[in-house]
This record gives C-alpha cells, sequence and structure tokens, in this order.
C-alpha cells in the first residue's frame, strides 16, 4: 500500500534541466523527512537532498546550487529540481521517506537520468 513513485527522469544535455517528482501514497506524508538519492552503476547510493517534514533542505555538496528540493504535503509530493546538469550526475534517482520515530523508511523504485551530448 506504501508507494513513492519517481518521474521525470530522462535524457538531457549537459547544462540542461530536469524536474524528478515523487508520488507518495499510503502512509502520513506530513510526518515523513524526504530525500532524494541517487546511485550510478558500480558506486554506492549517495544522498542528493533533503527536506525535512516541515521544511529547511540540505544539499550533498555536489549539488549545491544547481539543485533544489522541495515538498507539498497537501499534495503528497516532493519535487527535484535540477539546473546546470553535468554527466557526472547520471544515475538512477531515489524517493526516500523515513520518519526516524518508528523507524520506518519507504523507497522508491528510481528514474534514471543521463546527462551526456
Amino acid at each position: 500500500q506504501v508507494q513513492l513513485v519517481e518521474s521525470g527522469g530522462g535524457l538531457v544535455q549537459p547544462g540542461g534541466s530536469l524536474r524528478l517528482s515523487c508520488a507518495a501514497s499510503g502512509f502520513p506524508f506530513s510526518l515523513y523527512d524526504m530525500n532524494w538519492f541517487r546511485q550510478a552503476p558500480g558506486k554506492e547510493r549517495e544522498l542528493v537532498a533533503n527536506i525535512p517534514n516541515y521544511g529547511g533542505t540540505k544539499y550533498a555538496d555536489f549539488v549545491k546550487g544547481r539543485f533544489t528540493i522541495s515538498r507539498d504535503n497537501d499534495k503528497n509530493t516532493v519535487l527535484l529540481q535540477m539546473n546546470s546538469l553535468k554527466p557526472e550526475d547520471t544515475a538512477v534517482y531515489f524517493c526516500n521517506a523515513i520518519r526516524r520515530r518508528s523507524g520506518n523508511n519507504y523507497w522508491g523504485q528510481g528514474t534514471p537520468v543521463t546527462v551526456s551530448s
């Protein structure tokens, strides 16, 4: 019943932009911190951006100034606006929801992003 469904990935040229979306259902979205992770082939999954349940944001150094995470608790969605994309941003991007008080931790299926000319 719990679902996190990412969308918006695709192929873009270096310097281009994409907006990823994560649609959440089956749990009280507003109580959860939300994260975007990414994983490139042969590499560990890494945190890209974080937005707690009622705002504030944190970003990995490698995306600061280029990516923006946001959430809409009324729509149960979290977005990742990605600008000035680089080839090294190529990865599968995953939406993650976590409620630390309970330990609940949910993952989406991922959406692939390829940055290439």
